[in-house]
């Protein structure tokens, strides 16, 4: 049909008409909202780049926990800051170290609340990258017995889910056989599998203090260019074990999201990370836009790409707002 008889106008006249005949939702069940949790007893420490979050201990993060829980938000991802960081990341494997202190608590208190934990050892070695340095560069297959021992650790404590973020090959295999063998089977693994070398990190390495004292990450992290490759690593990860997949950052990479939920059809979560979060924020401080409306468009970008789950740390705002409309 064409104009004049075919109008498309015709079903967007009324709120009610466009909310009928919307093809993509968002739901406060698709958020996931990362925490960074340090070690030490009544710590608040303002994250100056990501507004509204803070490095929290573990007394202060049941408080958080409570919020998380009234508004509906059905996971958490944890990141850990150490009192303690040597060449080898020795504190991420702590049976006491903030992140296993902090399942601990979250789980007692608010056990249907899932706990994702991040696992990688950019925030535990002393140079900040994220496994062995040999030659100058990360050594892939030493990293993954500690990578192995970091996961094994988390699920010890009560973890629901690991995500090993690190980008070494073959992290997913060497967890999944770690847990595996000690009777942890029913444990998914939330692979970050296409995981970009991105300028978009920015405000998150202030916040898990996990800056490389020197060089960068690209000789593990993927190039920005790459599609093909996304998809070969997703390959790779579902082969090795992982349950959900991941892509980061979200919103330069709505193409490799899609591409990935059509090529695999696997649960597939989109990490919104701190750099397309701060720049909603600076630009909203500014007068420059909206502040809900871009953060819920830009949410709802992502979902409509293909990501079933999305790591955000707009999650209690995105809650609020869809609670009021609700």
């Amino acid at each position: 049909m064409n104009f004049p008889d075919y109008r498309l106008r015709r079903l967007r006249k009324n709120p009610t008409l466009r909310a009928m005949v919307r093809e993509t939702g968002l739901t406060v069940s698709d958020l996931i909202l990362p925490l960074f949790v340090t070690h030490g007893k009544g710590v608040v420490r303002p994250i100056k780049s990501m507004p509204g979050h803070a490095q929290l201990s573990v007394d202060n993060l049941r408080k958080e926990m409570k919020e998380v829980a009234a508004l509906g938000i059905p996971a958490v991802l944890l990141f850990g800051i150490p009192e303690h960081k040597d060449e080898r990341g020795t504190s991420a494997h702590d049976p006491h170290g903030p992140v296993q202190e902090a399942i601990k608590a979250i789980k007692d208190k608010f056990p249907a609340v899932q706990v994702i934990t991040d696992v990688c050892m950019c925030e535990y070695t002393s140079h900040g990258h994220c496994g062995i340095i040999k030659d100058g560069d990360v050594d892939n297959d030493s990293t993954l017995e500690l990578l192995a021992r970091e996961a094994l650790s988390h699920v010890e404590a009560g973890a629901d889910i690991v995500a090993p973020s690190d980008m070494m090959d073959g992290r997913v295999a060497a967890i999944r056989n770690a847990l595996d063998d000690e009777g942890h089977g029913n444990i998914p693994i939330m692979s970050y599998a296409a995981k970009y070398a991105s300028a978009f990190y920015g405000p998150f390495r202030d916040a898990a203090e996990s800056t490389p004292k020197f060089g960068d990450r690209r000789s593990y992290q993927m190039d920005p260019g790459n599609t093909e490759e996304a998809l070969r690593e997703v390959a790779l990860d579902i082969d090795e074990g992982a349950d959900i997949v991941m892509v980061k950052p979200a919103l330069p990479y709505l193409d490799v999201i899609r591409r990935v939920k059509v090529e695999f059809g696997y649960p597939t979560a989109a990490y919104n990370v701190s750099g397309e979060f701060s720049m909603i924020k600076a630009a909203a401080q500014a007068g420059w836009l909206d502040h809900d409306r871009a953060m819920m468009e830009s949410l709802l970008s992502i979902r409509r790409a293909g990501a079933d789950m999305i790591i955000t740390y707009f999650a209690k705002e995105a809650a609020r707002v869809m609670s009021k409309a609700g």
